[in-house]
Formats: structure tokens, C-alpha cells, sequence
């Protein structure tokens, strides 16, 4: 540790308020190090960043009229929040059932929103018995293994099938070439001023919808990039555990704090996750041919992060023109 930069050594682990523990993970942070109220002091307050973005993502929701499969999935995103925070200041095995299981309740409510759409009541109905089905069996047999791995590879699963199937519906839904045949050689039929005016719009909507796209598929990567850095962190710190809490000890505190992989993991997962979400409102009005009424709000600058606004109507009553802001 260089002598010009401040620093105190880390108090030594004790028992705490909330001794002992019962899970069936314990993190590499050192338990009741800082406080005895709380087993894992930056594994806990890491996830306050689930509780900051899910509240802005329902207020968000509330204010813009996103579809409510959504409102509901943020609701679901600040369980995990704060199961992960009650899991991580106790390390009791209840809790952290709250914060695993709701992850996988909350990927169930992704994959509804994403296999559901432009499917009849009956289909819909289907699909939400077999989730519910589905979150029940993981459930139970998640109890009955108390085998981590499993969990981890069903919420694995389950987040690839719905990422790559929304990818797909994307691509053939807006972009140009793969959506309108049909109505490109309809325009081609027309005569006089009806058939510029409409090949006029058309030319319209495919610059907004290419535009969407680029916007899309950036976010995409950047989300998908967060969080597998974060799995990347998080496997470090599972694999260099005894190494970093040497290191972590030799350069004491507080920057020691940085090299806490699970905490990375839940800020950065965090964030990957409100990107996933923020695109599935976009993609479900683009899908609702709504792009006219809704805005990207993203400057796209580091710290910044997306968000989906209703446009703004003028005084005449009238949507005010553009596509694809990219605002503070």
C-alpha cells in the first residue's frame, strides 16, 4: 500500500446480530467485519442500487403507460433488490430463498411478456399455467437439492431463451426488409398522388424504424456487456477468494471495498438487468406500431441509462415530429 494514500486496516470477523449462519452460500466479503448488524456490509448496500432503478422503472411505468406485464416486472426486479439485501445482511438460508427465487419469478414474468405477445387469451393462459408450473418446480426442487448450481443454471436458461427469442422478434417485427413485402408491393399497385404519398411514408417509417434498430441493438450490447462483465468479476471472486481477502487486508480500508467481486456483480448485473427490461418496453410499443408516440430518452454517456417517455403533444394536439432522442 503506498504510504501517501490514507487507509485503516480492516477490523477483524465476529459474531453477529444475526450468528449463525444457515445458508448454503457465504460470499467472499468477511462476515461482520464492519457492523454486527449486518453479515456482509457491501454485498448489502450494492443492491440498493436495485431498489434506486426499480422504483425509477415503476414511477417510469406509472407516468408513461407502459404495459402493465412490465410494471409488474419492476415490481419483481425490487424483490430482488431486497431479498438480495436481506439475504446478504443476515446470510439466513430463508432469505436466501427470497433473493434466488425471485430472480427466477421475475425472469417467468419476462418470458410471459415475451412468448405472449399477438397470441390468443387462450394460448396466454396456457403459457402462464406452465410458468407458474415451472417457478413452483424450481421452487420445491431447488429446496429439496439446496444445490446452488441448479439455480444458477435454471435462471441461466431461462434468461438466454427469452433474451434470444426478443432478439428474433425485433429483427423480423421492424426491420424494414424482413416486415412489409406485402404492403411494398401493394404501394407499387398504386397510381397518381396516392402512391407517392404512401411511398413517402413508407420511406418515413423505415429511416425511424433502421434508426430503432441501431438504438436497440446498442443498448442490447451495452446491457449484455455489463452483466457479463459482472459474471466474469463474480467468478474471479469466487475462484480468487483467498487472495483477495489478502490483498483487501494489506491495503486496508476503505479500498479494499473495490476489489469486493460480489458487490461489482450486484451493481453490475443491476444495471444489465434494467437495460434488458428498458428495451422490452421499447420493443413492446414498436410491436404495437406505437414508435411514433415514444422517445429513447439516453444520452449515452457513461452513468447515464435509457428510459422510455411518451412524446410530448404541441399545442395544436399534435405528437411532435422525431424519432430517437438522445437527451438529459
Amino acid at each position: 500500500m503506498p504510504s501517501w494514500l490514507p487507509s485503516i486496516p480492516y477490523p477483524p470477523s465476529q459474531d453477529g446480530y444475526w450468528s449463525p449462519v444457515t445458508s448454503t452460500l457465504n460470499w467472499c466479503e468477511e462476515d461482520y467485519y464492519a457492523t454486527v448488524y449486518s453479515a456482509e456490509i457491501v454485498n448489502t448496500l450494492t443492491n440498493l442500487l436495485f431498489v434506486y432503478l426499480a422504483i425509477k422503472g415503476i414511477a417510469n411505468c406509472l407516468r408513461n403507460g407502459h404495459d402493465g406485464i412490465f410494471l409488474v416486472t419492476f415490481i419483481g426486479y425490487l424483490l430482488v433488490g431486497v431479498g438480495s439485501f436481506l439475504f446478504h445482511s443476515t446470510l439466513k438460508y430463508p432469505m436466501q430463498l427470497v433473493d434466488e427465487l425471485s430472480m427466477i419469478y421475475t425472469t417467468c414474468l419476462m418470458f410471459y411478456a415475451t412468448f405472449s405477445y399477438g397470441k390468443t387469451r387462450q394460448y396466454a393462459f396456457f403459457l402462464g399455467l406452465f410458468l407458474v408450473s415451472l417457478a413452483a418446480f424450481i421452487t420445491g426442487y431447488y429446496h429439496y437439492l439446496q444445490d446452488p448450481v441448479f439455480h444458477q443454471n435454471m435462471y441461466a436458461l431461462l434468461t438466454a431463451i427469452v433474451l434470444f427469442r426478443a432478439m428474433y422478434v425485433m429483427e423480423v417485427s421492424i426491420r424494414p426488409s424482413l416486415r412489409h413485402t406485402g404492403r411494398s408491393v401493394a404501394i407499387e399497385k398504386m397510381d397518381g398522388a396516392a402512391g407517392a404519398t404512401e411511398r413517402v411514408e413508407q420511406d418515413r417509417e423505415d429511416r425511424r424504424d433502421e434508426d430503432i434498430l441501431r438504438h436497440m441493438w446498442i443498448m442490447i450490447a451495452c446491457g449484455l456487456s455489463i452483466f457479463l462483465g459482472g459474471f466474469a468479476i463474480w467468478t474471479l471472486d469466487n475462484e480468487f477468494c483467498p487472495t483477495l481477502r489478502s490483498w483487501r487486508r494489506q491495503i486496508g480500508l476503505p479500498w479494499g471495498i473495490l476489489l469486493e467481486g460480489h458487490g461489482w456483480w450486484h451493481l453490475m448485473t443491476g444495471t444489465g438487468a434494467y437495460f434488458y427490461i428498458t428495451w422490452g418496453i421499447w420493443l413492446r410499443h414498436c410491436l404495437n406500431r406505437r414508435q411514433d408516440e415514444y422517445d429513447l430518452v439516453w444520452p449515452q454517456v457513461i452513468g447515464t441509462l435509457p428510459m422510455i417517455e411518451r412524446r410530448r403533444i404541441d399545442s395544436n394536439g399534435s405528437l411532435q415530429n422525431g424519432t430517437t432522442k438522445k437527451k438529459l
